[in-house]
């Protein structure tokens, strides 16, 4: 798999990324865009594709760890794409794409090509013992909690779950079915707090979050 996603990142064989179907509507669609974050989970890797500003992090022991890196204008090497495909990046209530759009790469948003690109970042990493759950998030909740809080929200959450009560009879699954409903219900939980907690504090964005439980069994 870690061959397949290097050689789809650099465009060996062949491979070119395709526009997506957002990208090919009407002018009257050119100013409709979205970011995206995108996890596959293997029982060895957690591979993670980002194109905008939502953000993966993965809670391993307590730590919070970032598995995407926001594509922001002000990143310098965003910053230096975009001045090299002769854009500008000017501050209007933070750092814009040409004054307008506040991250770098978009799904959509024709009317700034070149300068807004819709090529993802992918990053693979090991999974250990130590994963506890990993929160997929858009900027609505990062702009106003931070990685640690929400891995802290996250981790409350799963860790006062119910556990499963004893199998009634020996060999039925009644065990590992109450484990995985009480799993659910934990991630659920930790996404509903997660999103009331960004909109407390006044978020100004959409708020979508995804909360996985990496110990369910």
């Amino acid at each position: 798999m870690d061959k397949e996603v290097v050689e789809c990142c650099s465009g060996r064989n062949g491979f070119s990324a395709s526009t997506c179907r957002c990208e090919l509507q009407t002018p009257q669609c050119d100013a409709v865009g979205s970011t995206a974050v995108v996890a596959v989970v293997t029982p060895d890797k957690i591979v993670v594709s980002n194109c905008g500003d939502s953000r993966a992090v993965l809670c391993r022991n307590g730590v919070a760890i970032p598995l995407s890196i926001d594509h922001k204008p002000d990143r310098p090497d965003e910053l230096n794409r975009i001045q090299e495909a002769g854009g500008r990046v000017i501050f209007w209530d933070g750092p814009r794409v040409l004054g307008v759009l506040a991250m770098s790469r978009a799904i959509g948003d024709n009317y700034l090509k070149p300068y807004v690109i819709s090529e993802p970042e992918v990053t693979i990493t090991e999974r250990t013992e130590e994963d506890e759950c990993l929160i997929l998030a858009s900027d609505g909740l990062w702009d106003v909690v931070s990685n640690e809080t929400a891995c802290g929200v996250a981790r409350m959450c799963l860790q006062s779950r119910k556990p499963p009560s004893p199998p009634r009879s020996p060999g039925n699954d009644i065990t590992v079915t109450e484990a995985g409903e009480s799993s659910d219900k934990a991630c659920s939980d930790a996404s509903i707090l997660l999103t009331k907690l960004a909109l407390a504090r006044h978020s100004t964005d959409n708020v979508s979050v995804v909360v996985v439980d990496l110990r369910r069994s």
